[in-house]
């Protein structure tokens, strides 16, 4: 690999969307949670030093100062710059390790981090990896699970089409065809205002839920769509629910999704390669099965072949500052109301002697949204979680009017088998 990797344009509109609103939270990530006795802080060192081999960006550092900026190897590389530990403090002490490792921040230079959890109950502990979103996107945290953690295969992509001028003209009209498409979509129209839902106090909390797999791709076999539709169905019914009980009305609210545009071939990479895509998500639709429909036909045309063929040409050739324009207006809270994201994880894993027996993935809230949605599938469990400010209107409640949104979406499926 080349001593220094220039950054994607998309990591460009990152750090500027962060130099814009310096204040905001701009790391993501993900909890591993595990049975069994937790290894000491040397030896969790050490077993990840084993593994940083392939993962070799980790210990890379963003020059920011350079134009354009650039992925340099760190000569001050440290595990223990990287690396920590968190031990629950006595009983009735504000705050859990968990909560002290979300909450500890990320130094300048090194804008990843992980966490050894342990403490608050015997026989249990978790690992808490978090990055700044500019290092790395949801498929690249992914395969860094699957690598220190995981023991599942890597991510399957298609093969790429055969090529030719022919081929390469049409591909090329395509994508400009939806880049013109999807800047239409993200342009500024009357009545498109952001909900005043809260003020923010800067401190954020994650909640979660989890629910049998099979649960979800049952509803979507039934209905033949994928269990990522269940997923936003059952979203767009708790968020419905959740404007009634907190008093804050919700014209309209739309999901950024993010698209994997890696190649077929490609895994590692530096920075992020993924689209956004708002979807809209039918709130005040009150037929479980029309809203799933409805998010179903919404979903479809990102699903297409030519439509991912396009979204990853857009991704590989795309300019530096309409990229800018488009993270800009496509994260404004005018535009998209949440960014919501589906990993596979893995379908096992270990460290050592003891077994991963979940995870969680910890959402991204940008400025203005309401919350950060993420549903990691990790062997038989899909675990929602959101990431909210503390000081938004019955927060806690997501989690749970989820779980009851998935039930109603079986319950009248019921009737139709």
């Amino acid at each position: 690999m080349s001593a220094d990797v220039r950054t994607h344009p998309i990591d460009r509109a990152y750090l500027m969307l962060q130099q814009a609103h310096p204040g905001a939270h701009w790391d993501t990530g993900g909890i591993a949670y595990l049975s069994g006795r937790p290894p000491s802080l040397r030896d969790f060192r050490a077993y990840v030093a084993m593994h940083l081999p392939k993962l070799p960006m980790l210990t890379h550092r963003l020059e920011r100062t350079a134009r354009p900026p650039v992925w340099s190897p760190d000569d001050t590389f440290t595990l223990e710059r990287h690396v920590h530990e968190v031990v629950a403090a006595a009983p009735g002490a504000p705050g859990s390790a968990l909560e002290s490792a979300l909450g500890a921040p990320l130094p300048r230079d090194a804008p990843w981090g992980l966490w050894l959890v342990h403490g608050e109950a015997p026989g249990e502990y978790a690992v808490c990896y978090r990055f700044e979103h500019v290092c790395q996107d949801g498929i690249a945290a992914a395969l860094a699970f699957r690598t220190l953690l995981g023991t599942g295969e890597p991510a399957l992509r298609p093969l790429p089409g055969p090529r030719g001028h022919g081929e390469n003209l049409r591909r090329a009209v395509v994508a400009l065809g939806l880049a013109a498409t999807y800047a239409l979509d993200v342009l500024p129209r009357p009545g498109r205002r952001p909900s005043k839902v809260l003020v923010p106090s800067g401190r954020r909390r994650l909640l979660r839920a989890r629910v049998p797999v099979e649960r979800l791709r049952k509803v979507g076999r039934a209905r033949g769509v994928s269990a990522n539709d269940v997923h936003l169905a059952a979203l767009a019914d708790a968020l419905g629910r959740w404007s009634g009980q907190a008093g804050i009305p919700l014209r309209r609210a739309s999901a950024l999704l993010p698209v994997d545009a890696r190649r077929h071939d490609e895994e590692q990479t530096w920075g992020n390669r993924t689209f956004a895509v708002p979807v809209r998500l039918p709130l005040a639709e009150t037929s479980p099965s029309r809203r799933l429909e409805r998010v179903a036909a919404a979903t479809s045309a990102v699903k297409r072949r030519t439509r991912r063929q396009a979204i990853h040409d857009l991704v590989r050739y795309m300019p530096a500052r309409p990229t800018a324009w488009y993270m800009r207006q496509i994260t404004s809270p005018a535009v998209t109301a949440m960014v919501t994201t589906t990993v596979p994880l893995a379908e096992g894993g270990a460290l050592g002697g003891t077994n991963v027996t979940g995870a969680a993935l910890l959402p991204l809230l940008l400025p203005g949204h309401i919350c950060g949605v993420g549903l990691a599938f990790f062997g038989d469990w899909a675990e929602v979680s959101f990431t909210v400010d503390h000081a938004l209107p019955h927060g806690e409640r997501l989690p749970g009017l989820w779980t009851e949104a998935v039930e109603a979406l079986e319950q009248d499926l019921a009737p139709a088998a």
